[in-house]
């Protein structure tokens, strides 16, 4: 079993370069709305959504009603869908824990879960759960020392966004050595730049839907041919 936390620290190290600072700037911006600053990593473990909690904190901040703010999740989050549906053979042996796995799914989470691999096959649900279990603490701890900082010291956010861009990139590369295969990212370039022309408000979930759409067509495409 250390075995397979070290393997899996190791590879969460981006995420966690990622997530700490993410989630200190989320904890300012939350503390910030007049909240205890506890309610920020009580949010990271209950919600754990980075995208959704900073929309979270302009709805709050706009005094939103819950419907709103339920809506807005839903659409944002929807792209876990897609991710769910291609990791249904990877968590189908995993019982109790499989609840935890859908629980914790992220971006980041998918990428590491579909791009390592775990030091001991026999228990590489262990290794899922290592993985899910890692990143959550690390946005937590980042949404706590974020929530601290912001209740005690005043300091300029400005640029800390730009942390998950960068661990985004960090990711794709980490996909492109393993899959050495350039057709997946040209169309995901391609209808990400179509979705945000044609259709800007749903632009992330329009061009997740129709990269899938086409990649599932060349696969279909290919099993015909052979």
């Amino acid at each position: 079993m250390s075995a397979i936390l070290s393997s899996a620290f190791r590879a969460s190290i981006p995420v966690m370069f990622g997530y700490v600072p993410l989630g200190m700037a989320f904890g300012i911006l939350f503390q910030n709305l007049g909240y205890a600053w506890f309610y920020a990593p009580l949010m990271g473990v209950t919600v754990y959504a980075g995208a959704a909690q900073f929309m979270a904190v302009g709805l709050l901040a706009a005094q939103a009603s819950l419907f709103e703010v339920a809506i807005s999740t839903l659409i944002l989050n929807s792209r876990h869908m897609f991710f769910g549906v291609s990791l249904l053979g990877r968590y189908r042996a995993t019982g109790l824990k499989k609840l935890y796995l859908i629980f914790g799914l992220t971006d980041e989470t998918y990428s590491l879960i579909t791009s390592t691999q775990s030091p001991d096959s026999q228990h590489e649900q262990d290794y899922y759960v290592a993985l899910t279990a890692l990143n959550q603490c690390y946005w937590v701890t980042g949404c706590a020392l974020g929530a601290l900082f912001g209740a005690n010291v005043e300091f300029d956010t400005a640029g800390m966004d730009f942390a998950l861009t960068a661990l985004f990139m960090v990711l794709m590369l980490e996909q492109w050595k393993k899959l050495r295969e350039p057709y997946p990212f040209l169309v995901a370039l391609a209808c990400g730049v179509a979705a945000l022309l044609l259709f800007r408000e749903q632009m992330l979930l329009v061009s997740i839907g129709l990269s899938i759409a086409l990649l599932l067509a060349r696969g279909k495409h290919s099993r015909v041919t052979l």
